[in-house]
């Protein structure tokens, strides 16, 4: 059966939720309840959005993203004050790692931001993060700055890498 990629409504968020704290949670990760309820908050209001990757009625993989001014310090010279993307979380069921999944859902959120006008998509991860740094690497994504960031990343090195990929 073909994959096929659902836009989030509000009728997904519950299980979106479940599924991040199901599929998302390791070391590396970062997943505080409070943040991930706020951030189904925002995608029902659409001040953020989620990406659903399904085969028939099972649920394989998700991103979220949105626009922000979060990350305007890396933003290139004369654009600090843009608007820019932010992919908030990308999560793939681990029996379906390896099939590049993520970075599906990654070029289409990228696509959707880029649609919007955005024209810098940033997205962070745990400095010792394999498998993400090397979905990003593959989505396009250029690693800008790595900073110890303890509390957020309590595992390991502590440090968080940011990334970024320009439109």
């Amino acid at each position: 059966m073909a994959i096929r990629f659902v836009a989030a409504e509000i009728q997904h968020l519950r299980g979106l939720q479940a599924f991040i704290f199901a599929h998302g949670a390791n070391v590396w990760n970062w997943l505080p309840v409070a943040g991930i309820e706020h951030h189904m908050r925002d995608i029902a209001a659409e001040e953020a959005y989620a990406l659903l990757a399904m085969e028939g009625d099972e649920l394989l993989g998700a991103i979220t993203y949105c626009s922000t001014q979060d990350f305007a310090r890396y933003q290139p010279a004369g654009r600090t004050d843009a608007e820019h993307g932010y992919v908030c979380e990308v999560v793939v069921r681990s029996d379906q790692t390896g099939r590049g999944l993520g970075v599906q859902l990654l070029e289409r959120a990228v696509q959707a931001l880029q649609a919007d006008g955005l024209q810098e998509i940033y997205i962070d991860r745990h400095e010792e993060n394999a498998a993400s740094a090397g979905m990003m690497r593959r989505a396009g994504f250029e690693e800008l700055e790595t900073f110890a960031e303890p509390e957020r990343r309590p595992h390991g090195s502590g440090r968080t890498t940011v990334c970024r990929r320009l439109l």
